[in-house]
């Protein structure tokens, strides 16, 4: 079994910061992202990580980085450990497939999601919605016979803000440009949209469908690039279009099977959070891999 990467140390870089995957350290004006194996539900970061995680992330987002490159440029400067300053080759064992050097942007603190069917916390707050006769959420009107999964008339951009608790709370448009500015408003979505659209049809032709997914955007030299990863099972839903059956949740290629598992356990979902049974970790890593070989090849 290929070697689970947890957690990094590079003795020569600064940590600029430690998410709930990525490693991320400081070189002035450009950062070194290294993805891990680690792997979260419900805010928690789990114990054991999923084998080959980090390599599959990075690879699909240097995939798309690649392929939207027409529509916003990106980040990346390199994945390729010879061009990472010499101090860092020794660490080639480590960094190899799941690492980038990227510029420094100034993040824009919003998360641009777009939704091509209807699901998850949006379907949930449209769902509560109903119950008291309303059929309009986030100021987007919702056909009446609308169901769980089904194909939005067309994608529609839902930002999100990070609430203080750590969960991603959707907003309006509106408010995202009360926060952020009008024009940068106006630019995020509209690139959002654009990606989504390019990315979705090639997705669909690959027997994946995008059901929804989130960006998020910086300025680097003024400016707006696309940073941090792009389409990858974390940041998307990923439904397999031969299992597509509209009036309820769908199979998919993401978090959703260990989300699945961990919720059917006597657990508070608080931290620490419980260790993975060998044959989840085993059946995860190969979802991972299946949704990297039908995008990318």
């Amino acid at each position: 079994m290929e070697k689970v990467i947890l957690q990094t140390e590079i003795k020569e870089l600064s940590l600029f910061s430690r998410g709930k995957v990525r490693d991320v350290y400081d070189l002035g004006d450009k950062l070194l992202i290294v993805t891990t194996d680690r792997i979260s539900a419900f805010d928690c970061v789990l114990p054991n990580g999923i084998p080959g995680k980090g390599k599959v992330l990075t690879a699909m987002s240097l995939f798309w980085f690649n392929l939207i490159r027409d529509i916003v440029p990106s980040h990346l400067i390199t994945a390729d450990v010879d061009q990472f300053p010499k101090e860092l080759h020794k660490y080639r064992e480590i960094l190899e497939g799941r690492t980038m050097l990227v510029v420094k942007a100034k993040r824009i603190d919003i998360e641009c999601v777009v939704r091509g069917y209807i699901s998850g916390s949006l379907w949930k707050e449209l769902f509560s919605a109903r119950k008291n006769g309303i059929n309009e959420v986030h100021g987007f009107k919702f056909p009446p016979d609308l169901r769980e999964s089904d194909k939005l008339p067309k994608p529609i951009f839902t930002p999100a803000t990070k609430a203080d608790d750590g969960h991603d709370e959707n907003i309006s448009f509106a408010k995202m440009a009360e926060l952020i500015g009008d024009e940068t408003a106006e630019l995020c979505r509209s690139k959002t949209l654009e990606i989504y659209k390019k990315t979705s049809d090639y997705a669909y032709g690959r027997g994946i469908i995008i059901a929804d997914t989130k960006f998020e955007f910086g300025f680097h030299n003024g400016k707006l690039i696309i940073i941090d990863e792009v389409l990858s099972p974390d940041s998307s839903r990923f439904w397999p279009l031969n299992q597509y059956s509209p009036g309820k949740g769908q199979p998919s290629f993401d978090k959703q099977f260990i989300r699945d598992y961990l919720a059917e356990l006597d657990w508070d979902k608080n931290p620490p959070a419980p260790r993975l049974p060998e044959e989840i970790v085993m059946k995860s890593a190969a979802k991972y891999k299946e949704a990297e070989k039908l995008l990318i090849g």
